[in-house]
């Protein structure tokens, strides 16, 4: 079973560390000590967290509603590229970078432009799963 550091814990969930320890002496999170007396969480329950973390905040997003889309990034817009007819549009949703091609008119329509909020949905039927080294 693998064990997360405090500090990689936060970076994977998208908090600090000291919200980790805050959740962990609330007892939202178990960890265990290492010999050093370092806290660790190991993987299944960090995995727990990220779910729920994730089913709260799509939650607030929907304001209660339900979607059939759950894969949801909500970043600003760094990026619109127009051409014609159609546009590129590049979101920055915390480390992640989405593209989505849509229509000039749409993003007229939603008054997409660089600094705006948005929120990317993604709904595939493909896709890569990589472990890093």
């Amino acid at each position: 079973m693998h064990h997360f550091r405090m500090g990689e814990a936060a970076k994977l969930l998208g908090v600090s560390p000291d919200t980790v320890r805050r959740w962990a002496d609330a007892g939202r999170l178990a960890t265990s000590r290492t010999t050093g007396g370092h806290r660790t969480i190991n993987g299944p329950d960090l995995a727990r967290l990220s779910q729920e973390l994730a089913a709260e905040a799509a939650t607030e997003e929907a304001g209660g509603s339900v979607l059939s889309a759950r894969n949801r990034f909500t970043g600003l817009v760094t990026r619109v590229v127009r051409d014609g007819v159609m546009a590129q549009v590049e979101i920055q949703a915390g480390p992640h970078r989405v593209v989505s091609l849509l229509s000039a008119e749409a993003v007229d329509d939603l008054g997409l432009e660089p600094g705006v909020l948005a929120v990317a949905v993604v709904k595939a039927t493909n896709v890569v799963v990589e472990r890093p080294r």
